[in-house]
C-alpha cells in the first residue's frame, strides 16, 4: 500500500525510498515486530479467559509435558499471521501476483489451523479435524497456489524444475509439475506442523528458512543478480522479500512470548500456516529443490515419523523411542532447551548450504 507513495516522488526526496525493495522490507519487519510486542499479551489474556484449560497435551507424549505445560493457552498463530499480513498489506506492492500467492496460501493454511486448535480446545481434545479432511483441503489450497504460480511464471520456466547447482538445469515436468508444487506446498506445511512440539523449536526454523528464502526471492528477481549468479530469472519474486520480512518480525514477535517456558503455543493455526508460506515461496522462485535443503530440519522430523509408523506397522518395533524426532532426545535425556538450541543450530547450517548453492554452479 505505502508503495503507491513513490509516485509523489520527484527521485530525490523522501518518497523514493518506498521504491526500493529493501526499504519497504525493513519497513515491514518493524511494523510485524512491534505489532507483535503491542498486541502479544493482549491475544494471550483474551486466550486464557476464552480457553482457560489450555492446549490439550498429548497422553502418550514426555510425561513431563502434562506438568509443565497443561495450561498453556495456543492459537498464538494468530498474533504471527495479524502481524504478517498487515505488514505486507502495508509496504508490499499490491500489484504483484506473487505476493498474493503467498499470502492467500499463509492465511488459508491458517484458517485450517484454526480450525483444527478450535476444535481441540473447545472439545479438551488432542484430536482435532481429522487428519484426511486437513489434507483434503490442505491439496485444494495448494492446488490454487500452484495453478496460480505456473500462470504467472515466464512460459519458459512456468512447468520446469530447476536443478540447484547444475548450471542452466531444467526439469520440464508438464503438467505434473502442479501435482509437484502441491506436494512440496502441503508437505511444507504438516512438516512444519510436526516439528512445532516444543518451546520455540518450530518459530526459529522457520524465520531461518524464511530469511533465506527472502534473500534467494530478493537474487531471482534481479535481472543483474541472476546473470551474475547464473540462477534463473524469476522476474516480479524479489517482492517476496517484504513477505518474509513481515514473517520474521512477527515470529521474533511471538518468539518474546513463545520462549521457554512459553506463555503461548502457535497451534496448528501458526505452524500450517507458515509451513504453507515456506512451500509457496519456493514454489514461486522455483527453488523447490533448495527448500528441502533449507528446511532440512522439517523433512528429518517428517520423515521421523514417516519412518516410525511405517516400521512399526510392519514390525512391531519402533526405530525412535519417540517420533517426532525431537520427542527421541527428549527420551534420551537431553533437556528441552538443549534440544531446542541444537535444531536452532542444524537450522542455520541447513540455511547456509541452501544459499551456497546460490553461487555454486
Amino acid at each position: 500500500m505505502l508503495y503507491w507513495l513513490s509516485e509523489l516522488s520527484d527521485g530525490g526526496d523522501v518518497f523514493n525510498l518506498f521504491r526500493y525493495i529493501t526499504f519497504r522490507a525493513g519497513g515491514a519487519f518493524f511494523t510485524a515486530l512491534i505489532f507483535g510486542f503491542i498486541f502479544g499479551r493482549p491475544l494471550i489474556n483474551a486466550l486464557r479467559r476464552k480457553y482457560a484449560a489450555g492446549q490439550p497435551i498429548r497422553e502418550d507424549g514426555p510425561a513431563h509435558h502434562i506438568a509443565t505445560k497443561a495450561g498453556t493457552p495456543t492459537m498464538g498463530g494468530l498474533l504471527i499471521l495479524a502481524a504478517l499480513t498487515l505488514s505486507t498489506l502495508m509496504w508490499a506492492r499490491l500489484d504483484n501476483p506473487y505476493v498474493w500467492i503467498v499470502l492467500f496460501t499463509t492465511v488459508a493454511f491458517g484458517v485450517v489451523g484454526f480450525a483444527d486448535d478450535w476444535a481441540k480446545v473447545s472439545r479438551n481434545t488432542s484430536a482435532g479435524v481429522s487428519g484426511r479432511v486437513r489434507l483434503l483441503i490442505g491439496f485444494a489450497i495448494a492446488g490454487i497456489a500452484s495453478a496460480a504460480a505456473v500462470w504467472v511464471h515466464p512460459p519458459e520456466l512456468a512447468s520446469q524444475l530447476a536443478v540447484p547447482v547444475f548450471k542452466d538445469v531444467l526439469f520440464n515436468m508438464g503438467w505434473l509439475f502442479i501435482p509437484f508444487a502441491m506436494f512440496v506446498i502441503v508437505g511444507s506445511a504438516n512438516a512444519v506442523n510436526l516439528t512445532d512440539g516444543l518451546d520455540g523449536l518450530a518459530i526459529m526454523p522457520v524465520m531461518i528458512a524464511a530469511a533465506t528464502l527472502g534473500v534467494i526471492a530478493y537474487a531471482v528477481g534481479r535481472v543483474d543478480f541472476t546473470e551474475y549468479l547464473d540462477v534463473h530469472y524469476v522476474p516480479g519474486t524479489g517482492e517476496l522479500l517484504v513477505f518474509t520480512a513481515g514473517l520474521i518480525g512477527g515470529g521474533l514477535g511471538f518468539l518474546w512470548y513463545n520462549a521457554p517456558p512459553a506463555a503461548v503455543f502457535m497451534g496448528d493455526t501458526g505452524s500450517l500456516a507458515l509451513g504453507g508460506a515456506l512451500g509457496a515461496i519456493a514454489v514461486s522462485t522455483k527453488h523447490e529443490i533448495v527448500l528441502a535443503i533449507v528446511g532440512g530440519l522439517f523433512v528429518a522430523e517428517a520423515v521421523s515419523v514417516i519412518v516410525q509408523v511405517a516400521y512399526f506397522k510392519a514390525t512391531g518395533k519402533r526405530v525412535f523411542l519417540m517420533a517426532p524426532i525431537h520427542h527421541h532426545f527428549e527420551k534420551k535425556g537431553w533437556a528441552e532447551p538443549q534440544v531446542v538450541i541444537r535444531f536452532w543450530i542444524i537450522s542455520l547450517i541447513l540455511a547456509l548450504i541452501g544459499l551456497a548453492t546460490l553461487k555454486l554452479r
